[in-house]
Formats: C-alpha cells, sequence, structure tokens
C-alpha cells in the first residue's frame, strides 16, 4: 500500500510528515496479496469440480461468457474484452475447446482477422452439468450469498478504478 495520500496520511492512516512506517510493507497488510491468495484458493477448490467436466478454470471462464449468449457468435476481441484477456491467451484456449467439441471457430467471410465462436450442442450441454458449481463454490467460502455478492461487487469496483484511464499512472 502506499505510504502518501491526497489528505495527508498514508494508507494505512499514517500522517503524511511523519518517517515511513515499514509495517505498510508487511505482506499481511497487502491488499494483493489477499486478492492473489483468494484467487488461488478459488481456482484450486473449482478445479476438481471443473476435472468432472473436463475443464480447467480458464476455459470454464470462457464458457460462462458464451453460455450467456448461446445463441449467438462472439467475437475473440468481445470475448476478451470482457474476459480481461488478449487474443493471444485467447486462441490456444479456444483452440482447445473446439478440440473437445465444445466450441466453433469461424473466420468472418469479409475479414479473415475476426474470428468468430460459437456454442456446440455439447458445449451448451456442459451448462445443465455446471450450474450447481457456483452455488457449490459460495458455500465453501463459508460466507453468505448477501456478502459474496456484497464482495464480488466491491471487487468490480476496484477493477474499474484500477483500469480507469484517467486514473494516474505511478506516483
Amino acid at each position: 500500500m502506499a505510504t502518501d495520500s491526497i489528505q495527508g496520511q498514508s494508507a494505512l492512516g499514517q500522517p503524511a510528515d511523519r518517517p515511513p512506517d515499514y509495517r505498510d510493507l508487511e505482506l499481511d497488510n497487502q491488499v494483493c496479496f489477499a486478492l492473489y491468495s483468494a484467487s488461488r484458493a478459488i481456482v484450486r477448490a473449482y478445479t476438481p469440480l471443473l476435472t468432472d467436466l473436463g475443464l480447467t478454470y480458464p476455459q470454464y471462464l470462457v464458457m460462462l461468457v458464451l453460455w450467456e449468449h448461446p445463441e449467438e457468435s462472439l467475437g475473440v476481441g468481445e470475448l476478451g474484452r470482457q474476459l480481461h484477456l488478449d487474443s493471444g491467451t485467447l486462441t490456444p484456449l479456444l483452440k482447445r475447446l473446439e478440440g473437445l467439441g465444445h466450441v466453433t471457430r469461424r473466420r468472418h467471410a469479409t475479414d479473415e482477422r475476426r474470428v468468430a465462436i460459437a456454442l456446440t450442442p455439447a458445449g451448451l450441454a456442459i451448462r445443465e452439468r455446471a450450474v450447481a458449481l457456483p452455488r457449490e463454490i459460495g458455500q465453501r467460502t463459508g460466507l453468505s450469498v448477501d456478502r459474496l455478492t456484497e464482495l464480488r461487487d466491491e471487487l468490480v469496483r476496484m477493477v474499474a478504478a484500477l483500469e480507469s484511464p484517467s486514473r494516474p499512472q505511478g506516483r
């Protein structure tokens, strides 16, 4: 956490005119580490459930977006925007999902650079088996549905603030 602030206090409430409080650098005081640890724990919790579906966690995320639009095809760029991934990361995932028979990839008729991704019937059928996963993971967290919703909303706001182009980069 940074120790400077517009209001004259560090991120942990220390006056800015005091010597640095190195407790700000303790691992347990880092929001980034708590988020990193939580993310790893969530992925570990999902892994055995997704293995039963024949999916990895990144593949599951792609399928979640596609399941929201089961009758449509989505461009790789749109998938990337929704998942916060670039095409270099998505392309191998999509090729593997295509190899598994869960999606089709079709080049645009007039623009070879554009690729549309659509669910296959097999890809759509997995949704029926996956529908209970979010609830099961939610129960494993020990948090109420309301608290999980609040937490998700706070994290969405945090991501938006951190990715905002009007936000100053660095110091």
